[in-house]
């Protein structure tokens, strides 16, 4: 979990303000001028093509790598699950999610009800005693998943977050968003898929440098040449 820049007084609590940001990966710029305003309650699909910068814009917002230019503020904190599942082979499934509730400061008097909580959320009530390095590739995933239920953190940056699972645990997984952005969170969202939730949309491709990703051979290296940015983005109820 991260909190870049927890400045900003005029946010609500799960609240998100990104300015003018240009974000690199490997030094060259891939994305220039994002600038948006996130609502708590409202969950964010990110769009574009294949190497637009989704991952990379995630990353920049949950406090991964710094922006080139640009200012992102929030009301809260966020917490970040990206292609790796962030689980301890050795631990049990219980195990795994008792750690991270106490990295994220989880008293012990709260404990067993975000953990049942978690477990409740992901289908995972089978699987506590299980070593976590024993799970099928979506069992891992929706462990991984898991995880943010114990964090209690505002804003949820996910990328790629339904990889592995099957229709029901994708079901789940929205079931969780929903319920997440209900109690006055907030989520965004890099998906290749309809996680099948109520959302607004963010297409990067206006902020690309690179120009028509849907035109360009694959495989080539990024430039830094200017393209027509859109206007600010306000994402709260209902899509854009």
């Amino acid at each position: 979990m991260s909190n870049p820049n927890d400045t900003s007084n005029d946010l609500p609590r799960g609240g998100l303000r990104v300015e003018n940001l240009t974000c690199t990966r490997g030094g060259v710029p891939v994305l220039r001028g994002v600038s948006f305003k996130l609502s708590p309650g409202v969950a964010v699909l990110l769009r574009g093509p294949n190497g637009v910068g989704k991952t990379t814009l995630l990353r920049t917002i949950a406090g991964l790598q710094p922006p080139l230019r640009g200012s992102i503020e929030m009301n809260g904190a966020i917490a970040w699950a990206g292609h790796a599942d962030a689980i301890k082979g050795t631990l049990s499934v219980s195990e795994n999610l008792r750690f991270w509730a106490s990295v994220h400061g989880v008293g012990r008097r709260g404990i067993s009800a975000t953990l049942d909580h978690a477990i409740e959320s992901f289908y995972l009530g089978d699987l506590t005693t299980r070593p976590a390095q024993s799970l099928s590739a979506g069992q891992k995933r929706r462990l991984g998943l898991a995880r943010l239920c114990v964090t209690g953190a505002e804003i949820w940056a996910l990328d790629e977050p339904t990889v592995s699972l099957d229709a029901d645990s994708v079901t789940l997984f929205a079931d969780a968003v929903r319920a997440h952005c209900a109690a006055g969170g907030s989520a965004l969202i890099a998906t290749h898929i309809d996680p099948g939730i109520e959302a607004a949309t963010l297409d990067l491709q206006p902020y690309s440098t690179r120009g028509d990703l849907n035109d360009a051979p694959s495989g080539g290296d990024e430039d830094d040449d200017e393209t027509p940015l859109g206007d600010d983005v306000f994402l709260s109820e209902g899509s854009l």
